[in-house]
């Protein structure tokens, strides 16, 4: 047999197996390099829109350094960082201090609230989940300094792409940003009427419950600073 009726033969071969065999699964992507990522991955914002994007860990990596995402400006002022690597820090504080005062003055009306710097604004802005999306609620810089001021353990939130996520039932929770969002999802997804209904609320109690499971606990001394 000639070699290229050899190659024909088997090239042949190949696409009969092919016919024949199931198409793989389209699995998700890297949305900066549209490599392969499997269902555990990691995040990078993008500052510029605020988008989280879904990456893979040698993309994750490449923004997790000081200066890393940065773009030259024209005007010859400081870059402008433009992406952020989504750290994995989670940490809970079942005794975060916050009066019914200090939670009416930052004029929240339920439960929950995430709180996070944003860099661009140069000020940190507070939201809470709602059957529309993610509500943003006016932040008063006083009452929000004295929070702070009493919960140095989860005080260090770092700007952009972590948040302090605040429930009144169980405590704080400083978090990656991106959890924040997926609260609010699921607020989307169950709410019903006026007040939630039983399927949100056993949806949110799960939520937390596992966040509790996965970050590390405050200790006393740690939350004295």
């Amino acid at each position: 047999m000639s070699l290229r009726r050899f190659a024909a033969g088997r090239e042949q071969h190949e696409q009969e197996r092919a016919a024949q065999s199931p198409p793989a699964p389209a699995g998700e992507r890297c949305e900066m390099c549209s490599e392969p990522i499997g269902e555990r991955h990691g995040h990078v914002a993008n500052l510029e829109d605020r988008r989280i994007l879904c990456t893979c860990r040698p993309c994750t990596l490449l923004f997790t350094h000081e200066g890393a995402g940065s773009e030259r400006r024209d005007d010859g002022e400081s870059p402008v960082r433009r992406f952020r690597a989504v750290p994995e820090r989670y940490r809970y504080d079942p005794g975060f201090a916050m009066s019914e005062g200090d939670w009416d003055e930052l004029a929240i009306p339920v439960r929950m609230a995430f709180f996070f710097r944003n860099s661009g604004m140069g000020r940190t802005v507070a939201f809470y989940p709602s059957p529309a999306g993610a509500t943003e609620s006016e932040l008063p810089l006083d009452a929000w300094v004295r929070v702070l001021a009493a919960n140095p353990a989860v005080a260090d939130v770092e700007a952009d792409v972590e948040a302090l996520l605040v429930d009144r039932e169980s405590g704080a929770y400083l978090v990656p940003i991106d959890v924040c969002y997926e609260l609010v999802g699921l607020v989307r997804l169950h709410w019903k009427g006026f007040d939630g209904g039983e399927e949100a609320w056993t949806a949110i109690g799960a939520f937390f419950a596992a966040l509790r499971d996965r970050s590390e606990r405050v200790a006393r001394e740690d939350a004295r600073g």
